[in-house]
């Protein structure tokens, strides 16, 4: 059992940063300084605490956010090590979700990387603290110090600034010289003036304090106490960003950066910027939450993991009051009254059994189904709900079907486990293309997900390119007509349709709305009555004189209508913003039947579609990618061959430009590569669905051939 924490006593702090800065390494390093683990955990010999995935091994990267803790000088740090690499984006901002500290590890080698400046942007966004740990140092490959430094400051801000100096670069690296209360006389081989360091880290230390600022600019001095006592309100004012030193192989600088985040990191006391405006209430009155133990309970689900010795497990942040287990809990976004009976805490895929959990803490509920992350769970159910965090909309689609026969529930219920524990994959079935298609952020991603499936579930898949959801519509009117009539021995069966097609408006978007603006006595006298699906952006008319269609076969005209609507009739892709008038038929008392009235509308519908103009919608989708500016023109230069319009561009501290563009999905379904080709892996975006637009005629011509191509090789 976990000792009980004082909240002021907590620290939560999530390790973020790019691929092979040392994340892990440093994760390890505090372990093993802080006295939790008896030997120094290896990333390249497998031993880490934190990777200890199959994957993870295999690939020598993260893939997860694993959660671990350490006890050090009467302070509990909650360490959330999370991965670097952009392909699992998820992992990382369901970490922030969690924490008070974001520390951003930079390589002194490779310096400020995508993920670096993604990351540290991203914490800004939320509100955390921020640290920044330059990792590295003893590198035998040489570094500039000074040139990282300012790299830094111009990248991510003035505000970043030396909270300790390395007493020498590369190999002879042996510790660090805390900035607050440097020695008189500084080594020979240290690589920058400490005493303009030191200015840099006093002006940003009592920027956050108006009556230590005018000490200062008084007396022109303050003493290290001063300094000191200010730190963390620095910290959480944002005014100060400490750039700490450390060799996590050879555990330099560690110590230093452990005592640093224990003596000046935020507490979840701090946490009360997070919970502005959650109000709880009781007997008609109500408070502001606040992040204590007397509060009552509430907290929210960051990271859930789908254990196959364990089971199913919630990892929560507790945000106020105390979880204690063997206690009903109700998730506010069902309404579900849950039992938490095991409270687990982890290190790496160790876990001990805890009694409960107050402010700060990072539990994980074992074996309770129906929390997913995002997700807030109290005592009651007039608690506040927290909002859920944000996660990259996944736009890298792969089509599967397994490898043998007979595997699809399998691999449906394998997908769906992954997807609960990602938050950047997405499982859907096509019903246009009839695709079981899984979405991610990029190639990596996806198959990482299908090793996972293979090691997890047994399970094999096959993956191919997923259709490009296009849609079929017209641009003129049309009309077809059709009777089918078959006599095979006894009843026989017999329907006339004629209707005529025409285009509907897609700013039409309900049944009122299609009434007043088309469907109405104005434009058909005798219309009897309109039925509008919103989805399809359909209006099926019955404008019948004369009984000439009794009543009763109407809506299977309607369904064989639909039924094309979803099978499409010019490629293959579903049918949208178009309106039918079925106007005259003809039926027989004995013969004519449902099926019968719903097979010759399905050719009558055909027929007049392709004399309507028929023409092919794509979807087009919005660009947000961000790029060092030396490769803003080649970008700007290469989106034009995507039939891509670029819309705006800013510029961003670091020297980074931001190029807002809208380009068709068909055009850009493999842009990852593409951009990273361009910008040697420093480039990135972001993707969403915008609208659709009419595709040009030789595209929609090619688009066409293919997919009667296809049709051809299927029936043969």
């Amino acid at each position: 059992m976990a000792v009980k924490h004082l909240v002021e006593n907590v620290r939560d702090i999530a390790l973020v940063g790019h691929r092979a800065a040392g994340k892990t390494s440093l994760a390890d390093a505090l372990l093993y300084e802080a006295h939790a683990v008896d030997r120094l955990g290896s990333v390249d010999d497998g031993t880490s605490v934190g990777d200890f995935d199959e994957e993870e091994h295999k690939h020598h990267f993260s893939i997860d956010t694993h959660v671990l803790h350490a006890d050090h000088d009467g302070k509990h740090l909650n360490i959330l090590d999370a991965p670097g690499s952009p392909d699992f984006i998820g992992a990382a901002l369901e970490a922030l979700a969690a924490v008070e500290t974001a520390v951003v590890v930079v390589s002194a080698v490779n310096g400020i990387e995508v993920n670096t400046r993604r990351m540290f942007a991203e914490a800004g966004k939320k509100g955390l603290s921020r640290a920044i740990v330059v990792n590295k140092i003893d590198a035998e490959k040489t570094i500039d110090f000074r040139e990282l430094v300012a790299a830094i400051q111009a990248s991510l801000g003035k505000n970043c600034v030396l909270f300790n100096v390395p007493d020498a670069v590369g190999p002879a690296f042996g510790n660090v010289i805390c900035l607050l209360d440097p020695p008189e006389k500084m080594p020979a081989t240290c690589p920058v003036d400490t005493h303009a360091a030191r200015q840099q880290l006093i002006d940003a230390v009592v920027e956050s304090d108006e009556a230590l600022m005018e000490k200062y600019l008084t007396d022109g001095n303050v003493t290290v106490a001063e300094l000191e006592a200010d730190v963390t309100r620095a910290l959480d004012a944002g005014t100060l960003i400490p750039i700490f030193c450390t060799s996590a192989k050879k555990d330099k600088g560690i110590k230093e950066l452990l005592d640093a985040l224990g003596k000046y990191g935020l507490s979840p006391v701090f946490s009360r910027k997070r919970l502005e405006g959650l109000q709880i209430g009781a007997n008609g009155s109500v408070h502001q939450l606040e992040p204590t133990e007397q509060e009552e309970f509430v907290a929210q689900v960051f990271k859930v993991v789908n254990d196959k010795f364990v089971g199913h497990l919630s990892f929560i942040r507790v945000i106020a009051g105390r979880l204690q287990n063997n206690h009903n809990v109700v998730n506010l976004r069902t309404g579900q009254t849950l039992r938490v009976g095991h409270l687990l805490e982890a290190q790496g895929k160790a876990t001990v059994q805890v009694h409960g959990a107050g402010p700060g803490g990072i539990v994980a509920i074992a074996k309770v189904e129906g929390l997913e992350i995002g997700d807030t769970i109290a005592y009651t159910n007039t608690a506040p709900q927290l909002p859920p965090p944000t996660f990259p909309t996944p736009m890298f689609g792969l089509a599967v079907e397994p490898k043998n026969r007979g595997d699809e529930q399998k691999i449906s219920a394998g997908l769906h486990k992954i997807a609960e524990e990602d938050p950047t994959v997405r499982v859907a079935h096509d019903p246009q293309t009839h695709e079981l298609v899984i979405s991610g952020v990029s190639q990596l991603h996806l198959e990482i997900i299908r090793e996972r499936l293979k090691a997890r579930f047994g399970v094999e898949v096959v993956t191919k390119e997923p259709k490009i959801p296009y849609r079929e519509t017209i641009v003129g009117d049309g009309a077809g007509d059709h009777r089918h009539k078959k006599q095979t021995g006894g009843r026989g069966q017999f329907a006339e349709v004629h209707m005529r097609m025409y285009a509907l408006s897609r700013d039409i978007k309900t049944q009122a709305q299609c009434e007043a603006e088309f469907a109405n006595k104005s434009r058909f006298e005798k219309m009897r009555s309109c039925h509008y699906d919103p989805g399809l952006n359909f209006a099926f008319i019955d404008h019948i004189v004369g009984g000439t269609i009794p009543n009763n076969f109407l809506p299977a005209i309607e369904k064989g209508c639909k039924e094309v609507m979803e099978r499409g009739a010019l490629a293959g892709y579903r049918i949208q913003d178009i309106a039918v008038e079925v106007y005259f038929g003809k039926y027989h008392d004995v013969d004519s039947s449902e099926a019968a009235f719903k097979t010759a509308a399905r050719h009558a519908f055909r027929k007049a579609f392709m004399t309507a103009r028929p023409a092919l919608l794509e979807p087009i989708v919005k660009l947000e990618i961000t790029v060092p500016a030396k490769y803003t023109g080649a970008v700007l230069g290469d989106l034009p061959t995507k039939r891509a319009h670029v819309e705006n561009q800013d510029s961003l501290p670091g020297d980074t430009t931001v190029i807002y563009a809208r380009a068709p999905l068909a055009e850009v379904a493999r842009y990852a590569a593409q951009l990273g080709g361009i910008t040697q892996g420093q480039g990135s975006y972001a993707m969403e669905l915008s609208h659709y637009e009419m595709v040009p005629a030789g595209v929609q011509q090619q688009i066409v051939g293919r997919s009667r191509l296809a049709a051809e090789e299927d029936e043969e």
